[in-house]
């Protein structure tokens, strides 16, 4: 290998991180939007809410420990923060249930789009709940994308209220996981999915003699097909969520913000396959502002976190 070669490959490789990064997020994406669609399709089966999210779980956790421990070790079951960590696993379990409800009264795209509040809600939260500066470009995002969840949500559009109240709970506890996710950012991600897996299985587990004998009827009448999904949705979960973390190792995260919101495109996709529902253009219109919105503060914040950056780099060169 010659010297120029030696020059020119860790440039090149450069330039492939952030396309793969970008590559594994949308991957991750498309799985996570096949385990929301198994879900809701194992639950019109009559699978029991508690029943699935335990599945989802305890085939999640096996998998991870599977995947992780030989490669890591028992070292990484250890976290610096566990009461964080905690904190962290049962808002994911409560973001769970509570999205799975949602699936099981509006359809996927819609319920994917609400979701979307989320990290809007914790940018606006930023000054009280992570002590960083107010700032008025934020709350103007997080006003802009509440009045697309508005159009999306109108009465009249044809969306469940009872559905559309568990999409808003399920947004703000998306935002207490992805708040209490910064707070762990010390311990390594493998870590941090490790103990997502284990406390909502642990949870699950200390119900599963009131709830697994109700269910057990329902469960000897499902086909191969149904199992395969019930199955699947903690080995999509597992995986989905394997691909986030590979996706962040490989492009920073001011350069995934904006491709968080192509969801909506497998969301959308899924939903129409599958029971081949397609949002009205008035869903449309509130989805397009809610991205929007999430994606021009995306490149705001983007944008002044390189200001930031020049700016130190001035002052260290001085």
């Amino acid at each position: 290998m010659s010297p120029a070669d030696n020059g020119r490959q860790p440039s090149a490789a450069a330039a492939r991180g952030p396309l793969v990064g970008i590559l594994l997020l949308v991957l991750s994406m498309w799985t996570l939007s096949c385990l929301d669609a198994s879900g809701k399709w194992v639950m019109n089966a009559g699978v029991p809410l508690l029943v699935l999210s335990w599945f989802r779980y305890a085939v999640h956790l096996v998998l991870v420990l599977a995947l992780v421990l030989p490669a890591r070790g028992v070292r990484v079951l250890r976290s610096n923060r566990p009461r964080e960590q905690l904190i962290r696993g049962g808002s994911m379990f409560l973001a769970t249930l509570m999205f799975f409800t949602t699936l099981s009264y509006i359809p996927q795209a819609e319920a994917t789009a609400i979701n979307f509040l989320a990290p809007l809600l914790v940018l606006s939260l930023a000054p009280w709940v992570l002590k960083e500066p107010a700032r008025m470009s934020r709350f103007v995002a997080a006003g802009i994308a509440f009045i697309g969840v508005i159009i999306v949500i109108r009465p009249g559009g044809g969306l469940h209220p009872v559905g559309t109240i568990f999409g808003l709970l399920t947004a703000c506890c998306f935002a207490a996981q992805f708040i209490a996710t910064r707070r762990v950012a010390g311990d390594d991600p493998f870590t941090t999915l490790i103990w997502s897996g284990a406390v909502g299985t642990a949870c699950l587990t200390l119900t599963l003699p009131f709830i697994l004998p109700p269910a057990l009827p329902v469960l000897q009448s499902l086909s191969a097909f149904d199992w395969f999904l019930l199955i699947s949705t903690g080995i999509t979960g597992g995986v989905g969520h394997l691909f986030q973390i590979a996706a962040y190792r490989r492009a920073p995260a001011s350069t995934l913000a904006p491709f968080i919101y192509l969801q909506i495109i497998s969301a959308t996709s899924v939903g129409w396959l599958v029971w081949g529902h397609f949002p009205d253009p008035w869903t449309w219109l509130g989805i397009a502002i809610i991205c929007a919105s999430g994606i021009g503060i995306g490149l705001i914040e983007w944008r002044r976190s390189m200001a930031n950056s020049a700016a130190l780099s001035k002052v260290s060169a001085g």
